[in-house]
């Protein structure tokens, strides 16, 4: 993966997150609960390292933004 850079957390709020599952399905699913919740940059794949059981995905949040409530509602 490539290094974390200065830009990626800037500002109080920024996320950098780097998940490690067992396998695509999963990694993407628990991407796919932070996305409900805040906004997040997209991901297309995941990535494997020579040696290292399982993949990895890395995401980019936005806590600042509002939390999504029960359907889609913000929360107060």
């Amino acid at each position: 993966m490539e290094a974390v850079t200065e830009v990626h957390v800037s500002e109080p709020g920024l996320v950098v997150v780097d998940i490690a599952a067992a396998d695509d399905e999963t990694a993407f699913a628990f991407h796919a609960a932070l996305e409900a919740r805040w906004a997040t940059t997209g991901v297309e794949r995941t990535t494997r390292e020579l040696g290292q059981s399982g993949v990895r995905l890395r995401c980019y949040l936005d806590l600042r933004q509002p939390l999504a409530g029960p359907c889609g509602t913000a929360e107060p």
